[in-house]
């Protein structure tokens, strides 16, 4: 099947199902001597893992070991392909067997039904936010190589619930709940899961994620942008509903004068175009946004129909998120790393830096 991998150089290609044995993908691409072992990519998964307890997180405990089948030797990477796995272990597929025929509101049960005539019911199966691990590890892989260029990402909640942060501190959000920008929201954001919670459904948010470092030049004109490379990236995510960069939206409710970013002798003033102009980095920090949709499985009562078409009302059991954040905060940085991966790596294959 198509669409299983991303990037044009450094590749990253994934499989595996929800409930089914185990989860996976290949990254190909990546140069050798990179310094990496499954320590590196245990640590990011440890950051999306199930499990961990709190308000927003699943009661599926899965430990996410990871395992490193190819591709490294004497910790650092070879330049072939780098396989690895991470098997499933708490699955309940018993959940999903009543509405095995029906279609959940909200998620590609009736989708993955039309494409391909045939679906997982348990748990989602390809499309369930599961699939994210090998993002994650993938991102992992990256984050390796970025580092060799003096790239950082970083990535924190700055809106959940429809209740924003006042202040953005990415390089804090690691230790604070929710990956939280603005450990003054915290509070206000429990509260707001917990009353959510008692009715019975879900909250989305907003992520977001920067990149330091990253060199003015990459990018490709027209079609293969670095801001549309990055959104591909984002927009890949099942919760991910849009995109911002930069100023994003407010960039339509501004002047021309208030939006262009003008230039001095010691840089820019300011960073309304996000750190990319033309589709090409200007070497600023990169600033992107990520719209996170509210988790589809509800225990409220809901109106569908069957596979047959005929009328249905269900309520989703099973066990789920009450928000996709925090855990879709370390996919998201993950997508972004593979994406600036695969563009640091095109610019030195085009002979342009590097």
């Amino acid at each position: 099947m198509a669409g299983n991998t991303f990037g044009t150089i450094f590749r990253l290609t994934t499989f595996g199902e929800s409930h089914g044995p185990a989860l996976g993908g290949v990254v190909d691409g990546c140069p050798a001597g990179i310094v990496l072992d499954e320590a590196v990519i245990q640590t990011e998964l440890d950051r999306r893992r199930p499990g961990q307890g709190g308000l927003a997180v699943t009661a599926r405990r899965e430990p996410d070991c990871v395992r490193l089948l190819s591709g490294v030797f004497e910790g650092r990477t070879t330049g072939t392909p780098i396989g690895f796995i991470v098997e499933n272990t708490d699955q309940r597929s018993r959940d999903y067997g009543e509405i095995k025929d029906v279609f959940r509101p909200g998620h590609g049960d009736m989708s993955y039904q039309a494409k391909y005539g045939v679906r997982d019911y348990r748990g989602g199966g390809r499309s369930s936010g599961r699939e994210t691990v090998s993002r994650v590890a993938g991102g992992a892989v990256a984050g390796a190589f970025l580092d060799t260029q003096g790239i950082r990402v970083l990535a924190g909640t700055v809106e959940l619930g429809g209740i924003a942060a006042e202040r953005t501190d990415l390089a804090g959000a690691d230790g604070r709940p929710f990956f939280a920008a603005d450990a003054g929201a915290v509070a206000l954001w429990e509260e707001r899961v917990r009353e959510i919670a008692g009715r019975g459904d879900t909250l989305g948010g907003v992520v977001e994620i920067r990149a330091t470092g990253v060199p003015a030049g990459l990018g490709e004109p027209v079609f293969d942008k670095l801001d549309a490379r990055l959104a591909a990236a984002l927009m890949s995510v099942g919760a991910v509903k849009g995109v911002e960069i930069g100023a994003g939206f407010a960039a339509a409710r501004m002047l021309g004068s208030q939006n262009n970013d003008p230039m001095g002798t010691s840089g820019f003033d300011s960073n309304n175009a996000g750190g990319v102009l033309a589709g090409i980095s200007s070497g600023q920090e990169i600033v992107l946004r990520a719209a996170v949709k509210p988790i589809p499985s509800i225990s409220q009562e809901q109106r569908t129909v069957d596979r047959h078409g005929a009328a249905r009302t269900i309520r989703v059991g099973g066990r789920h998120d009450i928000c996709a954040i925090p855990r879709v905060v370390p996919v998201l940085a993950a997508m972004v790393r593979l994406a600036l991966a695969d563009m640091v790596l095109l610019q030195r294959r085009m002979g342009q830096g590097g």
